[in-house]
């Protein structure tokens, strides 16, 4: 999986942009608020998202991972593909998104083109959950490593409950360690026969 790409702006076409990585301009769509940061020749570095498809690959570009991993979250609603959630996040902000969500707002939900009453009502239905226990944990003012990790596991489809344990483990048994050993430690918890019994069972 291509996680990010960094390089020279050598293209602003619509709303994609060409980053030059290595020699490789790679094209990447990119919301109307990131292409407003960024200008020909300028350096940039955007977290991704590959999709694949039979005929195509299509690469996805966020300013950062907490507005990938609400994409990525996003395509797991039923009806809701790439296209959709970016248009989502084209409309809204992270912090918009999540208490669109969280505060079941569906009429800010439906001003997103295309999406429709339905769509918003899906989106508050089987996200709720999990875009709260985030919400919670950012209004409470959490460390900077603890959003961090709550953002990619809610990212990967975790409960709120799950994520909670995942961070209290991490406190426990890494507090001192770099955020990409905290995250492993979580993923290992999350992972373990005792966690899915707990809090699945």
């Amino acid at each position: 999986m291509i996680a990010s790409i960094r390089g020279e702006v050598l293209a602003i076409i619509d709303n994609s942009v060409v980053i030059d990585v290595g020699g490789v301009g790679i094209s990447t769509l990119v919301v109307e608020r990131t292409l407003q940061t960024l200008s020909i020749g300028s350096k940039a570095t955007l977290h991704t998202s590959l999709m694949v498809r039979e005929d195509s690959l299509t690469l996805f570009g966020f300013e950062d991972t907490q507005e990938r991993d609400l994409f990525v979250l996003l395509q797991t609603v039923t009806g809701i593909g790439p296209r959709v959630a970016q248009s989502i996040l084209n409309t809204l902000t992270v912090s918009d998104l999540r208490n669109a969500i969280g505060n079941e707002s569906a009429a800010a939900l439906e001003k997103v083109s295309g999406l429709g009453k339905k769509g918003a009502a899906r989106i508050i239905l089987e996200l709720k959950d999990k875009v709260s226990g985030v919400n919670q944990r950012i209004s409470t003012g959490e460390s900077g490593w603890q959003s961090s990790i709550s953002a990619a596991l809610s990212g990967l489809g975790f409960t709120g409950r799950e994520i909670d344990q995942a961070i209290s483990s991490v406190a426990v048994t890494a507090l001192d360690q770099p955020l990409e050993e905290k995250l492993r430690v979580a993923l290992l918890n999350l992972q373990s026969p005792q966690s899915r019994g707990g809090t699945r069972g």
